[in-house]
């Protein structure tokens, strides 16, 4: 993404998660949902990890962090259109 945000490159493939907080990157197109599989980002603490850890994977997981998410283009697979 690097390349095609300092005209490097005239264009490239990358997350729309990436190209929304490049104001130098254009969406000229996107694949449709039925070519690939959903991209996903799972998380868990290991073993051994402080308490802290499963706390904070809540956090992310609930309502409190949703709004976050939301606003750098993440949704929740549940949500997304069919």
């Amino acid at each position: 993404m690097m390349f095609v945000s300092r005209g490097e490159a005239p264009l490239g493939i990358v997350y729309s998660t990436d190209a929304q907080v490049d104001p130098e990157v254009r969406v000229v197109d996107t694949f449709p949902d039925s070519t690939h599989a959903p991209i996903t980002y799972p998380a868990a603490a290991a073993k051994g990890a402080n308490p802290e850890a499963a706390a904070y994977l809540k956090y992310l997981s609930g309502a409190g962090a949703r709004a976050t998410w939301e606003k750098f283009g993440f949704v929740e697979l549940s949500k997304k259109k069919k």
